[in-house]
């Protein structure tokens, strides 16, 4: 590695924060958590890894983030000397920077190594992670491994804190950021089926199967599946597909011959996303971060995940938990049906999204509330209280 003893090191700014997002909901998180920042300490100066939504607040990019979208055993052997190369170039531009605070989000498999390398050489760096493992649900020893190299934890669940201190790490929750984006109403769930073409009766499914192209080659064809079996019964059935830019192509094609007329949403706003959850009836939803973006809205989900078998055994070996959808775990409830694994079929898939459209949301519509209030909504905005923490940990 680079040689990063004093003499090399960049001077110190009044308060300079390195940050690394590797996904979409990271460089969400990342963006909200900056402009926290930039309210409690102006003059804050960032540098590090992320997309476009930490680059509007003021990062140039390391390299583009999208490199780093990469789930799973088998889907990420192929990358692996890349990212490995990847990981020891943003160790180092992080030493280089000499930051008051390196800040990984989530992305543990790559974050965790960054953080790790960079603690290694610098014992006296700083290391905050944001977005708590998920040891509660598999592999509770990845608390203790990463608490060798994280100080401080900044959790979006309300039971997560616990786990971390128990490991070593301080910890505060400091709410989810969905509960503080903007909730559509009547007007712009009317206004987007107006815009779009799609009749006020019309039962309207979103199909959200991911943000990652391995899993959204995997997650199409169940999804297009469990809606032609859907459309049968419902011939009337519209589809919205909210997609990353870099993949709608892909997704345009995959779904030409789809039943319900699609409507493909590249890269849309967050007015424009929250509109079509909003307007749909019910959505048809990968396993993750999502799920609470449809609770906030209101939205009735099922949620479907598939993935490489190999992947899919060593999850299921170490599972501590009977669901993954997070509007379950939060709420304390099992109303929103999961079909998992060998379960993502569309003829398992097709009656339960079938139900939501017919009688509507039912307990889930209890549940979602539920959970909205839990994790914070009424309360300080969650990128607020993250920059609020990482200050009073620096």
């Amino acid at each position: 590695m680079t040689d990063f003893s004093p003499k090399n090191r960049a001077p110190a700014s009044p308060l300079h924060v390195f940050l690394i997002a590797g996904e979409p909901s990271g460089d969400r998180l990342g963006a909200a958590l900056m402009a926290g920042l930039k309210a409690l300490a102006p003059g804050v100066a960032f540098s590090g890894i992320g997309g476009p939504a930490m680059q509007a607040e003021g990062m140039e990019s390391l390299f583009p983030m999208e490199e780093l979208s990469v789930m799973g055993l088998v889907e990420v052997l192929p990358k692996y000397f890349h990212l490995k190369r990847r990981i020891r170039q943003a160790a180092e531009a992080a030493l280089a920077a000499n930051p008051a605070a390196l800040v990984t989000i989530d992305s543990p498999d790559f974050c965790l190594r960054v953080a790790a390398l960079a603690k290694s050489a610098r014992p006296g760096l700083r290391t905050i992670h944001y977005v708590a493992p998920s040891v509660w649900a598999w592999r509770p020893g990845r608390a203790a491994k990463m608490a060798r190299h994280i100080d401080h934890v900044l959790a979006l669940l309300p039971f997560e804190p616990p786990w971390m201190t128990a490991a070593g790490m301080s910890c505060d929750f400091v709410g989810h950021p969905v509960v503080s984006e903007p909730v559509a109403g009547p007007e712009q769930a009317r206004a987007f089926r107006e815009a779009h073409g799609i009749a006020p009766d019309a039962p309207l499914v979103v199909a959200l199967p991911g943000s990652r192209r391995g899993e959204v080659s995997r997650l199409l064809p169940p999804f297009g599946g469990t809606l032609r079996l859907v459309a049968a019964r419902l011939p009337a059935l519209r589809v919205v597909l909210p997609t990353p830019r870099h993949l709608a192509d892909t997704v345009a094609e995959a779904t030409k011959d789809w039943p319900g007329n699609p409507v493909i949403l590249p890269a849309p706003d967050l007015a424009a996303r929250t509109a079509a959850f909003a307007a749909a009836d019910a959505a048809l939803a990968a396993s993750g971060t999502v799920s609470l973006e449809l609770a906030a809205q209101s939205c009735p989900m099922v949620i479907a995940y598939d993935m490489a078998a190999p992947t899919l055994w060593l999850m299921r070996r170490m599972a501590r938990i009977d669901t993954v959808t997070l509007v379950n775990l939060v709420s304390e409830t099992r109303t929103v049906p999961e079909f998992i694994g060998p379960d993502c079929r569309a003829e398992r898939i097709a009656p339960a999204l079938l139900a939501l459209l017919q009688n509507g949301p039912g307990p889930q519509a209890e549940a979602m509330e539920v959970t909205m209030q839990r994790l914070g909504r009424g309360q300080e905005p969650p990128g607020l209280r993250a920059a609020r923490s990482v200050l009073d940990h620096l």
